[in-house]
């Protein structure tokens, strides 16, 4: 595709030579986000960070990641406090936003919002999550997670084995990573959920046409077996009719220290898009592996920084322009935590 300019609302509009793209730009922007060097790239330039649904790590990292290439942000982060209230269409407010902006990142509780907020911008816009539907760049990041930590270990994303476990029909980061994958060779799905929280019947079909494996079960304990990585999600609260329905499934699905030695082999690389839920009545990811080797959760959402970072940079058209900008700042780095 051609970055520059574009929108990125949807995994689907990747090839895997884009992916390749991004990722070699991500793992440039290493020394940038470890502030052992630091760039100008996009002085001057604005982030438009538009979140009408709850974030934290995905709201921060944008921002940060926009920092870090030198840009500035202006933040909108409850609807409460945006004119939607009064009564403005996303239309109005997509060519207002695009008028202050160079770039915009929209989080939308509501799916295809942020495709028909696009329509009306004038400035590329990047999907943050619309409600269930999707999430590209975190599935940028969890993919580009998997491929380091497989690497790590003498394996690839051709031909892995990956459990995806617990709410699988609202879950929109298990969403967009799946269709990512359908780019990839031979791997292995297993699928952990209650029957009432399957992974969406298209998707599954999307799987199997594209000539990958896939096993649907509820038993968790079987389903860990022979997966290079098990990535865990919580109960989407917020996608239920109530909290009561909601706490039907919590707790069902768990994943602590003693489960993972039992089922899991060892070097499992185990993913979650945070936040986890360490509520006594669902905790799905425990704290007991907080020290573990295989946890890669804050890798993660380290590794989100880079992706985002890489976005902007390509869809701004500095990714080449970047080496050039930039300035060595390692005294930074050796004294900003003393």
């Amino acid at each position: 595709m051609e970055f520059r300019g574009a929108h990125i609302l949807s995994v689907k509009q990747f090839v895997r030579e884009d992916i390749d793209r991004i990722f070699e730009v991500a793992d440039s922007m290493e020394p940038f986000a470890h502030r052992e060097r630091m760039t100008k790239a996009l002085d001057g330039a604005i982030l438009g960070n538009m979140f009408f649904e709850p974030s934290t790590r995905t709201r921060v990292s944008f921002g940060c990641a926009f920092n870090l290439l030198g840009g500035h942000v202006r933040e909108t982060t409850d609807v409460k406090s945006s004119s939607i209230t009064k009564g403005e269409s996303l239309y109005d407010t997509a060519r207002v936003i695009s008028g202050y902006s160079d770039v915009i990142v929209m989080r939308h509780p509501q799916s295809g919002s942020v495709a028909e907020f696009a329509k009306a911008s004038r400035v590329p816009v990047i999907n943050g999550g619309d409600g269930p539907n999707e999430h590209p760049s975190q599935a940028l990041l969890d993919l580009y997670t998997i491929r380091k930590e497989l690497t790590s270990n003498a394996r690839s994303i051709d031909g892995m084995h990956i459990a995806m476990v617990g709410d699988l029909k609202h879950g929109r980061t298990v969403h967009s990573l799946s269709q990512l994958l359908l780019l990839y060779k031979n791997i292995t799905f297993t699928l952990i959920s209650p029957t009432e929280l399957r992974m969406p019947e298209d998707i599954v079909s999307d799987l199997k046409a594209s000539g990958h494996q896939v096993v649907e079960t509820e038993d968790m304990e079987a389903g860990l077996k022979d997966n290079d990585t098990v990535y865990l999600t919580r109960i989407q609260e917020e996608r239920f009719e109530s909290k009561l329905e909601a706490d039907i499934y919590r707790g069902r699905f768990r994943l602590n220290q003693a489960i993972y030695t039992r089922h899991c082999q060892p070097n499992t690389v185990i993913m979650h898009p945070l936040p986890r839920d360490s509520r006594e009545e669902a905790n799905e990811l425990d704290n007991d592996l907080n020290q573990h080797p295989s946890l890669a959760i804050f890798r993660q959402t380290d590794n989100g920084v880079l992706v985002r970072m890489a976005l902007f940079a390509l869809i701004l058209d500095v990714a080449d322009k970047i080496d050039r900008s930039a300035s060595e700042v390692a005294w930074y780095t050796e004294s900003r935590f003393e």
